[in-house]
């Protein structure tokens, strides 16, 4: 009978990781290796990476026995993809085939991919395992030295960082121990060369909407004809969010380790900004594929999703963000399973009043027929629009304007204590509310609205008048409210006043066009 051994590696479950058992089986019979488990193409050509790795690493390769050897990894059920089983699946052969001295298993993880001259590799999705590992108990976590900083993030576990077969062999026996890697201390930090918002001339009812979703998390919809500054202000926004909290940050790196996007940087220090085209496939916008990965919206998970020119995305990838722009996360479903994919983000969409761009300019006539205005516009769905809380008109900028110099040289940096001036009055209140999971007004369901946002006597009889006359939905009533809170916040106004509500409804008005 033959010896089974037994180690451990992870696979990834969305941004999560899940245990996998590696057993190996090495038995009397004709030669053959086998890797069994509900594995992908890549995983199944693994014995091919490790036989030439073990080979030219100084131990006896599979191929040179005349023996059956089985790798199974458990559970069987759950799909196993990637690379990153090779070296578990290596040191399961040695430790099968007597050539490695036994040693405790159970508080090991091993994770990485063999070339075939030994050496270790990179692989996507560290990070998310290391901090499953923790969670899990594990003391120990091999991984490449290329993903040594990234995992080095996470606290609770020792990181070793491994460069080839050889030295893991080495240090696993005891003989050339491999030093566990300094932990890496998350810092927030800003982008280097950030937009500044002093940069775009004018356009101050524009600047103060952008305030306000920064404060808020508010989706943001701009409209009006090209060159008046729409793109510069989705840019602007970034420079006037919050910097980053460590929990946020590890958060983002999850996501982005999971994609494979990290590209040796041990951790995002700013929040995203991703500005896909409108080219891009339902997958590569909310996530999902054959083998899921993370969307667009999910890469820019506590940070800026910017749309521009929103009507030439396809319609079924428009509707196809309601959900997740109300929940916060996106749902893969698969027959067996499904997936979940956070996605907080500030939605900033930009687009022209009609097909040349020039509908109701003051100074350049539009060549639009109206029927063309209106089914370019209608390529916005009534639903999708009544989830974005401000839509401002970006008008065309005067030269006099244009040639003015700025008030303010770091005008963003006036902005970002503003806006994290608000953001700390909603997180002080959420926590005395005892809504610990919220924080920012935007996350509010319509039952915390109604025990959050406090009305004085004025702006209840003034929300009452325009519900009456208005056309707006019980999703635009709470949206409202959740705006004029936020405006309440910047104004340090302890109750929201008809004035914060008036302001809130001019955001609106493109409902009732």
């Amino acid at each position: 009978m033959g010896k089974i051994s037994r180690v451990y590696a992870a696979e990834l479950d969305g941004i999560d990781a899940t245990l996998v058992e590696v057993e190996t089986d090495i038995n009397v019979g004709l030669h053959s290796f086998t890797i069994v488990g509900l594995v992908d193409k890549a995983l199944s050509e693994a014995k091919e990476r490790v036989n030439s790795a073990l080979k030219n690493s100084g131990v006896k390769p599979p191929t040179r026995e005349n023996r059956r050897i089985v790798v199974n990894l458990a559970p069987a059920d759950v799909k196993k993809s990637g690379s990153q089983y090779d070296v578990a699946i290596a040191v399961g052969y040695l430790l099968a085939s007597d050539q490695m001295k036994d040693f405790e298993t159970r508080d090991k993880l091993f994770l990485g991919e063999l070339s075939l001259r030994g050496d270790i590799r990179s692989v996507p999705g560290i990070l998310n395992c290391v901090h499953f590992a923790s969670e899990a108990g594990f003391k120990s976590v091999f991984v490449p030295v290329g993903n040594a900083s990234e995992a080095s993030v996470v606290s609770g576990v020792t990181v070793i960082p491994v460069a080839n077969l050889a030295a893991l062999i080495a240090h696993l026996e005891e003989r050339v121990k491999i030093p566990a890697h300094v932990p890496t201390a998350v810092l927030p930090v800003t982008e280097e060369g950030s937009f500044d918002i002093s940069e775009v001339k004018g356009q101050e009812n524009a600047k103060r909407a952008l305030m306000i979703a920064a404060s808020g998390g508010h989706n943001m919809l701009m409209v009006g004809p090209p060159g008046t500054g729409k793109s510069m202000l989705a840019q602007a926004l970034n420079s006037i969010l919050p910097l980053p909290s460590p929990e946020e940050i590890i958060e983002v790196t999850k996501i982005y380790s999971a994609a494979g996007l990290l590209k040796g940087m041990a951790y995002l220090g700013s929040r995203p900004f991703r500005s896909p085209h409108q080219t891009a496939s339902p997958a590569a916008i909310v996530g999902g594929g054959q083998n899921p990965r993370p969307g667009e919206i999910s890469l820019a998970h506590r940070g800026v999703l910017f749309l521009d020119e929103l009507p030439e995305f396809r319609r079924d990838i428009l509707e196809a963000l309601r959900q997740p722009l109300e929940s916060g996360q996106m749902i893969v479903s698969r027959v067996k399973n499904n997936l979940f994919f956070p996605c907080r983000f500030i939605l900033v969409a930009a687009m022209n009043p009609c097909p040349c761009g020039y509908y109701g300019d003051e100074e350049k006539e539009c060549r639009c027929a109206a029927y063309e205005v209106l089914r370019y516009q209608k390529k916005i769905s009534g639903p999708l629009l009544d989830r974005i809380d401000l839509q401002v008109t970006v008008p065309r900028v005067k030269i006099a304007t244009l040639r003015k110099k700025p008030v303010e040289e770091n005008e963003s940096r006036i902005v970002r204590a503003r806006v994290t001036e608000a953001r700390e009055t909603q997180r002080k209140r959420f926590v005395a509310l005892g809504l610990k999971k919220r924080y920012i007004n935007s996350e509010l369901t319509s039952k915390e609205c109604e025990l959050v946002i406090k009305l004085d006597p004025p702006a209840e009889h003034f929300l009452k008048e325009v519900f009456d006359k208005s056309l707006l939905s019980a999703r635009g009533y709470y949206r409202i409210l959740k705006v004029a809170q936020t405006i309440a916040d910047l104004e340090t106004s302890p109750q929201v006043t008809e004035a914060h509500l008036a302001e809130a409804f001019s955001y609106r008005l493109r409902d009732k066009e």
